[in-house]
C-alpha cells in the first residue's frame, strides 16, 4: 500500500516536497516512480528511482525535481523546486517489486502498485 502526501497550493517559483510511504517488507528492493495527471491529459512520467538509487527524470522536470528514497523509512520523496503552473496535476507514486527494465522505467504499466494521488496546484 502506498500513501502519498505533501501536495498543496503554491505560487510559481515555490517548492514542495512530496512523500510516498509504503507498507510491507522489502521496500529496498522496489523500483519506485512518480507520475502526474493534469485535467484532460493522460498520466505522464515524472521521475523514477531504482533499488540501486539510480534516478530518471522527464525532460520538463529535469534540473528542478529530485527523487530520493529512504529505505529505513519505507519512503520515497519528490523534491520539487522552481514550480511552474504547468506542474499543476494530481501526483501519484508507483511501485513494483524489482526494477523495471530500462525501456519500461517511464511507462505507467511497468508499475504494479499505486498510491491515491496528492494534488499540486501552482498559481502564476
Amino acid at each position: 500500500q502506498l500513501q502519498a502526501s505533501g501536495g498543496g497550493l503554491v505560487q510559481a517559483g515555490d517548492s514542495l516536497r512530496l512523500s510516498c510511504a509504503a507498507s510491507g517488507r522489502a521496500f529496498s528492493s522496489y523500483g519506485m516512480g512518480w507520475f502526474r495527471q493534469a485535467p484532460g491529459k493522460e498520466r505522464e512520467f515524472v521521475a523514477a528511482i531504482r533499488s540501486t538509487g539510480h534516478t530518471y527524470y522527464a525532460d520538463p522536470v529535469k534540473g528542478r525535481f529530485t527523487i530520493s528514497r529512504d529505505n529505513a523509512k519505507n519512503t520515497v520523496y519528490l523534491q520539487m523546486n522552481i514550480l511552474k503552473p504547468e506542474d499543476t496535476a494530481l501526483y501519484y507514486c508507483a511501485a513494483r517489486m524489482g526494477n523495471p527494465i530500462l525501456s519500461m522505467v517511464r511507462r505507467a504499466n511497468a508499475y504494479d502498485y499505486w498510491g491515491q494521488g496528492t494534488q499540486v496546484t501552482v498559481s502564476s
